[in-house]
């Protein structure tokens, strides 16, 4: 059994975390540590897991690793990396926040403001996006999990970057994303009153923070710089995120390409051509599901990518990481029927 410590556990994702470690047969929650709710039994945070035998949760600064084999963080970023620089060298580690995403520290200060403090473990840190770097994570110390965003809109385009199938200089990218992609913390605009019966963008016109994610993966598949143009809209749901991808290819190419790459993936399903997929058939599910239809103007195609932004697009594929990390089967205590509805 393995032990498991969880930094920001007060959270969506560490509450995500916590449901699904809880059905895992080989990892076990030995720490919760949070800084605002020290002190406090998980019940009280979230009572939906008054059933889970947990322990308290304790100050970050409190925490013995002696015992841990996996520390994943939930912090918010520039805390995060503040945190792990001061870990023990022999744990593995899972950091969900966006600190070591970014392979050169100009990128990471130019999109957060802040001059990066763990350069030694941003240089040693493999992107976290688990199909397409199996084989990194497998061996590595630290892992990076991706943003929800980047992670959904590159499970469409990655595929048909890498092949050259469409046009580089014409990809859009609309993408809906619930709240709690925006975390727990009080905010105006997230607001019952303010958010229910509307929705709208932000982040609008090349500034949200994900781009640079999408610059960098896709500009390195591509050998070139790529800049998409990406729109993010807060809906009034809880979870879920929906992507839709305009590109110039003939969707032919574009249906056999992403078909033939996901069809071993045991979370990722290409639906049938023409079929649209829903955040309603993925919710609290580890999977994505992918449309793809034709659009009326030739040579031009529809792309559609659902996932779950706390499991598949945080937690879960931190839970699909960690078990690489581990030597586990990458699926245990992962095959989570989607809540329906």
């Amino acid at each position: 059994m393995y032990k498991i410590a969880i930094l920001g556990a007060s959270g969506y994702t560490g509450a995500e975390l916590i449901r699904i470690i809880s059905n895992h047969p080989e990892l076990e929650v030995d720490i919760l540590a949070a800084h605002s709710k020290a002190g406090l039994r998980m019940e009280k945070v979230f009572p939906h897991l008054r059933s889970l035998k947990l322990p308290p949760l304790i100050k970050i600064e409190d925490v013995n690793y002696s015992n841990i084999d996996l520390c994943i963080c939930a912090l918010p970023h520039k805390t995060s990396q503040e945190v792990i620089k001061a870990l023990p060298d022999h744990l593995k580690i899972i950091d969900l926040s966006a600190d070591f995403r970014l392979q050169d520290a100009a990128d990471y200060e130019k999109w957060y403001g802040n001059v990066h403090q763990a350069l030694k473990i941003q240089n040693e840190a493999v992107y976290g996006l688990t199909e397409f770097y199996r084989q990194d994570i497998i061996g590595s110390r630290v892992v990076a999990g991706t943003g929800c965003n980047a992670a959904t809109g590159q499970y469409i385009l990655r595929p048909l970057v890498e092949k050259g199938i469409i046009d580089l200089e014409n990809i859009i990218l609309d993408l809906k994303c619930a709240v709690s992609g925006a975390g727990r913390s009080l905010k105006e605009n997230l607001l019952h009153s303010e958010l229910s019966e509307g929705t709208n963008a932000y982040s609008v016109g090349g500034v949200h923070r994900h781009l640079g994610e999408f610059d960098q993966e896709l500009s390195k598949i591509a050998g070139r710089a790529v800049n998409i143009q990406f729109t993010p809209h807060l809906i009034p749901a809880n979870r879920g995120i929906l992507a839709t991808a305009y590109v110039v290819g003939d969707i032919e190419a574009v249906n056999e390409t992403l078909s033939q790459r996901y069809e071993n993936e045991h979370f990722i399903h290409v639906l049938p051509l023409g079929e649209s997929p829903s955040t309603h058939h993925v919710r609290g599910s580890n999977e994505c599901h992918i449309g793809i239809v034709s659009d009326r103007i030739d040579n031009r195609c529809i792309i559609i990518a659902a996932l779950d932004n706390l499991t598949k697009g945080s937690s879960g594929q931190a839970i699909q990481n960690a078990n690489l990390m581990l030597g586990i089967d990458e699926t245990m205590g992962l095959n989570l029927v989607p809540l329906f509805p």
